[in-house]
């Protein structure tokens, strides 16, 4: 290929904004020109005004980039074509509409736009063929906002994209998430040390929402989510009713078999990575992977009364927000061969 195409990122220093640089830093195919941030932090370098929460060393080509104002023509005039958002919903509903109609590109962690019919929930893996609904915007007259699912959402639709040929009639749910999910500096310390919280505003109903969507299935939903003081990760717990009478190793060979259907740079080889250890898996295995965090990994699976129940983990940050919406713009950039 040629150059690397020139990237922003939007609201570059929260948690999420961080996964997006961290991963950036050193993309075969994009180069991060333009970061922006809340207003007080304009002209500052990076690495001075960043508090950096990753459990690894930042970037060194990442430290001096300066933090420039929210400008459309200044982006433009640094030759930025595709920019993520790591926005707040309630910025991002105002933002990313204008992005779009300034003709950029927009791969979004928010949920602002996330319901709209032309707007793709993508998860490469399960549903590329969601990628065309950006002609429905306009593209490529105009630009496009393509959004990634919810983080829990994420992890439970790549556990059971390999399920869908089992016929999928119930999904009971449990998620236990870290406090990265809420954000920096996101939960008071009284609030979470030693304690679990069993509600987090809104993430059950976009459960529910979102992964009938993203997997075009519609069975009924049953979700709780609880807040659980730990880092990084979300496990969740899972029941299915399925129509078919399979067992517990049709369920494992089923991920074995779920291979990628196209090469881009951050998806693994194996999506989805099960292991019959008792303790498996655990929040602590979140960066591992090739490439880091952005592997599902499913435990514990068992069968009870014709029902089929398994542990996953997901990384909240990187498969399920920021490493989620890279992949979505490489499945982008090579669906309509902007390489």
């Amino acid at each position: 290929m040629g150059k690397k195409i020139k990237v922003s990122v939007i609201g570059a220093t929260g948690a999420v904004g961080q996964v997006f640089m961290w991963m950036l830093a050193d993309h075969p195919w994009f180069e991060v020109s333009y970061v922006t941030a809340s207003a007080a932090r304009v002209g500052q370098k990076y690495a001075s005004t960043v508090h950096w929460v990753l459990p690894f060393e930042m970037p060194e080509n990442i430290r001096d980039l300066d933090v420039r104002e929210f400008n459309f023509e200044a982006m433009k005039d640094a030759g930025v074509k595709i920019v993520f958002s790591a926005l707040p919903a309630a910025v991002a509903s105002e933002a990313e509409p204008q992005l779009r109609a300034n003709g950029f590109c927009v791969f979004s962690n928010a949920a602002a736009m996330r319901y709209d019919s032309d707007v793709p929930i993508l998860i490469p893996e399960t549903n590329l063929d969601q990628l065309d609904l950006v002609r429905n915007q306009g593209y490529p007259q105009t630009g496009c906002v393509v959004t990634n699912a919810n983080c829990v959402t994420t992890g439970l639709a790549m556990a059971l994209a390999p399920l869908r040929q089992f016929g999928i009639k119930t999904i009971s749910v449990n998620s236990y998430q870290s406090v990265s999910g809420a954000g920096y500096p996101g939960l008071s310390s009284f609030d979470i040390t030693d304690n679990c919280i069993p509600f987090i505003k809104g993430e059950e109903e976009k459960i529910e929402k979102e992964i009938k969507k993203i997997l075009s299935i519609n069975p009924d939903v049953y979700a709780y989510t609880v807040r659980v003081p730990v880092m990084f990760g979300h496990l969740e717990t899972v029941w299915l009713d399925l129509e078919q009478d399979v067992n517990v190793e049709d369920i494992i060979q089923a991920w074995a078999d779920f291979k990628v259907v196209t090469e881009l740079p951050s998806t693994p080889e194996l999506p989805v990575v099960y292991s019959a250890e008792d303790t498996f898996p655990q929040p602590k295995y979140a960066f591992w992977g090739n490439p880091k965090g952005m592997v599902v990994y499913t435990g514990r699976v068992k069968k009870k009364n014709g029902r089929i129940g398994f542990v996953l983990l997901v990384n909240n940050i990187v498969k399920g927000a920021a490493g989620g919406s890279i992949q979505n713009a490489e499945a982008f950039v090579e669906r309509f061969g902007l390489r």
